[in-house]
């Protein structure tokens, strides 16, 4: 936010600078600050990248990175149009179930990404498994994904696969036990993610609409965010998530459209009064 083509009430208040602009979503995460992985990588990742100084290059290799790997949701475009950014490095691990690969090799993504480097696929696991640092050594997280239901993203038109087109992750630092659930794409709460979120410290949930005609508003005949693969905060998910034990709990992936990323707004009290944070470029939580 702003979009670059939308003149709502939202992007024209970032434009004027009331309040700050955000970046697409994108997650990082590490246990000890070495080796870090990505959940999705955002169309804006060299400007996440550049500002959090622990990603940045260190003397006196010229050319390095501490990002050990990617783990993709989905194969939607903002999810992974940052992966073509990440081509100038040596090395590309990334973690995606067959369907998302089979999305980016039909789409030309992974055609792409191999003719400028070396790239790794992984298969996720949906028990936990250790996640490997770039050398190879072990990084003291473990990840499983959790399927959810999904449709491939518009530009696939037919998939082989009808399972697997988006998941969440749930990460587990091996030394404290913590756990950390990051769910950008949720069409309805499975019992298996209703499990994981009962049993995670952190949340990073899907904010991407607070009502299900948002879109409607500002672009007439648009789908209702239901029918987006997202579900609304309002009647939706704010009621199952406000009963959570989760020490902190986020929501991300946030449309430019919607009323919670106004400060002072209805929507941003109701959402905060639900013990509730609203995601900001920054935002860090100690695992």
């Amino acid at each position: 936010m702003p979009q670059w083509n939308c003149a709502c009430q939202n992007c024209e208040v970032a434009r004027a600078g009331i309040v700050p602009a955000r970046t697409q979503s994108c997650v990082a995460v590490s246990s000890g600050g070495e080796s870090w992985f990505l959940i999705n990588a955002s169309p804006d990742l060299a400007a996440q990248i550049n500002a959090f100084p622990t990603l940045h290059p260190r003397p006196p290799r010229l050319r390095q990175s501490r990002i050990a790997g990617v783990l993709l949701t989905n194969a939607d475009l903002d999810h992974v149009l940052g992966l073509l950014l990440l081509r100038e490095g040596s090395a590309l691990n990334i973690h995606a179930t067959d369907a998302v690969r089979e999305t980016l090799f039909a789409s030309g993504i992974e055609h792409l990404l191999t003719a400028f480097c070396a790239v790794s696929w992984s298969e996720p696991y949906v028990h936990f498994a250790e996640l490997n640092a770039a050398d190879g050594t072990a990084s003291g997280l473990s990840a499983r994904a959790i399927l959810l239901p999904g449709s491939p993203p518009p530009f696939l038109k037919k998939s082989a696969h009808p399972t697997g087109h988006s998941v969440a992750y749930q990460i587990e630092d091996r030394k404290t036990g913590t756990r950390l659930l990051v769910a950008p794409d949720v069409s309805a709460i499975t019992p298996e993610l209703s499990h994981a979120l009962a049993n995670s410290d952190i949340i990073l949930f899907d904010g991407t609409f607070w009502s299900s005609d948002e879109l409607q508003r500002v672009r007439p005949g648009a789908r209702r965010s239901e029918e987006m693969g997202h579900l609304p905060i309002r009647g939706g998910s704010l009621a199952p998530l406000r009963a959570l034990p989760a020490k902190r709990k986020a929501y991300f992936h946030i449309n430019n459209t919607n009323p919670i990323l106004i400060p002072g707004s209805p929507e941003r009290a109701e959402v905060e009064a639900a013990g509730m944070i609203v995601g900001y470029d920054g935002l860090e939580f100690a695992l």
